[in-house]
């Protein structure tokens, strides 16, 4: 049977720019703009957008006496400038760093899985047809009732502790394959957002916010450019055409696709309040990712982390971080995974609390945790400090 190759696209992220640095001033300010996740907008062509951008004066219907850019006006369009691409950038980052995180995650669940059932095999005898049921069940089983019961015939001295632990790995085995589906549907969920992330321009009122230009000036623009951009792309494309290539049908959209593509740059972060210290933080990550944290406490957990709703994460938009995820993916990457320490861990998670020794003296009950008053409750989160903008951060 003859395999026939896919065509090679001729489109390059140095074809792109190229294109891009050969157009007018006016024309690559515009390209770069739309494309700000991918392109930065220099200082040269900030100074451009402040002379070109129409005076307030006479929009108000008064006359300028002076024309002049000012130290203020350059900083405002590099605010805004700065503002976006973080905005955006920062959006393509976080879904990258989630499906990343996804991917691995669900692939430890099925790892831990996997070698859960490799010990029910071999040290408890479990037939396959026994694991095929549990495999089969393991969707619509309710792990906390069960365990509760298998602790109460434990304590009651109705099951060896043997059985326990078989029962016990059986309910751990149907969890992470729970834990599993649950993870790979997130990874849909969230793959579809990055492609959405990705292949987004910047909108027209964010480039006309930067810019300072009327809408019909900057619709004019946009409309004239981009056809000038595409042309160009198609024509150079043209040129160096090759026997084994092909151009693309949508060069607009190709473009796209192309500069996602380059790598991406982690942006600084530092620690934003998230489970309101550090230490906790790290501790319910690594958690997380031995598959030890509650499936009810991680829904919570995980939409703090990505999208930082939780009441507990105390951050504005300028101080908005990506902190989480990058511990999260550190984590993954120290993790130990080898098939000795996970067995090890599912055997130690599962085996059952050994019993006190007839005539056995009990150790003495440690005094109570004494309750924070409501006064000093108070005067520890003003010491925590609190977010100076005074209101919830958006989406992005």
């Amino acid at each position: 049977m003859t395999t026939i190759a896919s065509p090679v696209s001729l489109l390059t992220v140095e074809t792109i720019q190229s294109v891009i640095d050969a157009m007018p001033m006016q024309g690559r300010i515009m390209l770069r703009l739309i494309l700000l996740q991918y392109f930065d907008v220099t200082d040269e062509e900030i100074l451009y957008i402040v002379a070109d951008r129409p005076d307030p004066r006479c929009v108000a219907g008064t006359k300028p006496t002076n024309t002049t850019m000012t130290k203020e006006s350059i900083k405002v369009v590099t605010e805004r400038r700065d503002q976006y691409r973080r905005q955006v950038r920062l959006k393509r980052e976080r879904t990258w760093l989630q499906c990343d995180s996804l991917r691995r995650l669900a692939q430890l669940r099925e790892a831990f899985a996997d070698r859960a059932s490799t010990l029910l095999t071999e040290r408890f005898s479990v037939s396959a047809d026994a694991l095929d049921a549990l495999r089969a069940s393991a969707r619509t089983v309710l792990p906390k009732p069960a365990i509760r019961l298998l602790d109460q015939r434990w304590d009651a001295d109705e099951i060896t502790a043997p059985d326990y632990q078989q029962q016990r790995l059986s309910i751990e085995f149907q969890t992470q394959l729970r834990m599993a589906e649950k993870y790979r549907k997130r990874l849909d969920l969230a793959d579809r957002e990055r492609q959405s992330a990705i292949s987004a321009p910047l909108q027209d009122h964010e480039i006309g916010h930067v810019w300072g230009i009327p809408a019909s000036s900057l619709a004019a623009r946009k409309v004239k450019y981009l056809a000038h951009y595409l042309h160009a792309l198609q024509a150079t494309l043209q040129i160096s055409a090759a026997p084994s290539a092909t151009t693309p049908l949508d060069l607009w959209k190709e473009t796209f696709v192309v500069l996602a593509e380059q790598r991406i740059e982690r942006s600084p972060s530092t620690y934003d309040g998230l489970e309101k210290t550090e230490s906790a933080l790290i501790d319910k990550l690594t958690a997380m990712v031995w598959g030890n944290l509650a499936e009810e406490v991680e829904v919570k957990f995980w939409t703090s982390l990505v999208f930082g709703a939780s009441s507990n994460a105390m951050h504005s938009e300028i101080t908005r971080n990506l902190f989480g995820l990058h511990r999260l993916t550190t984590i993954l990457n120290d993790m130990d995974r080898s098939p000795e320490i996970v067995d090890e861990e599912l055997l130690k998670r599962t085996a059952p609390i050994p019993k006190l020794e007839a005539g056995a003296l009990e150790a003495p009950a440690e005094p109570p945790v004494k309750e924070l008053s409501e006064m000093q409750a108070q005067i520890l989160n003003s010491m925590r400090g609190e977010d100076a903008s005074g209101r919830a951060s958006d989406k992005w």
